[in-house]
């Protein structure tokens, strides 16, 4: 879906998450930055790959990662969220899809016959300089985290 690909420099974006709080590509120079876009959050799916990778954040601050979650929700249903499963990393609420767009994960889906725009799961594992070092699309939502830390 995306046209992204590994080595493209990442997108600079900026959202605010769940407490108002702005986060752009920048504030994450010098990290390695996990970005992983869900469809709707407190559903089952992406409530499975959040808590895996919530279990597992130790490892990635470990590791010098940090983490972003990204839907479509407004704020207050990723508030929710968090707050419901306690993770320890923010949930950028973007309603009005720049980022999902920016990182070109937005379009044509199929579930049960129907078709409908919708985010693609994906998640964009980026250095410390920038640059997209791998993309995620089929993502295993119990072992995300497996996925990404090998």
């Amino acid at each position: 879906m995306t046209t992204l690909k590994k080595g493209d420099k990442a997108p600079n974006f900026s959202a605010l998450d769940q407490d108002g709080n702005s986060h752009k590509l920048s504030d994450y120079s010098g990290k390695k930055l996990v970005v992983f876009f869900y469809p709707k959050a407190n559903t089952p799916g992406c409530t499975a790959e959040a808590c895996d990778l919530s279990n597992n954040y130790s490892r990635f601050t470990a590791n010098n990662y940090a983490i972003l979650g990204v839907s479509a929700d407004a704020a207050k249903a990723q508030l929710k969220f968090k707050e419901k499963f306690d993770f320890p990393f923010p949930l950028l609420a973007d309603e009005d899809k720049t980022v999902i767009e920016a990182f070109g994960v937005w379009g044509p889906k199929k579930f049960m016959g129907r078709e409908y725009d919708g985010i693609h799961r994906t998640t964009f594992i980026i250095d410390e300089n920038g640059i997209i070092a791998d993309i995620i699309t089929q993502v295993k939502t119990k072992e995300h985290a497996a996925q990404i830390l090998g």
